[in-house]
């Protein structure tokens, strides 16, 4: 399974590590995913989604049930 964010659609980018000599070398910064399993009551039922952290704030912030209605509306399978 690829490093992505479902909600949020955050992806590894890649830049440099600069040491204190300037010199530069490629590394990637990679986003801050959790498992996490939410209660969604309208469907009575779990799902389990690989979030990252500010997914995780949105979803607190909108509720699962309008997060997963916005990723429908996209075409994401849920």
């Amino acid at each position: 399974m690829t490093r992505e964010c479902e909600v949020t659609g955050k992806k590894p980018v890649a830049g440099n590590n600069v040491s204190h000599a300037n010199n530069r070398t490629r590394r990637r910064f990679l986003p801050n995913l959790q498992n996490r399993k939410f209660w969604v009551e309208s469907e009575n039922r779990w799902v389990s989604m690989k979030i990252s952290s500010a997914a995780l704030r949105t979803i607190d912030k909108l509720g699962i049930d309008a997060v997963i209605a916005k990723m429908r509306s996209e075409g994401k399978k849920i």
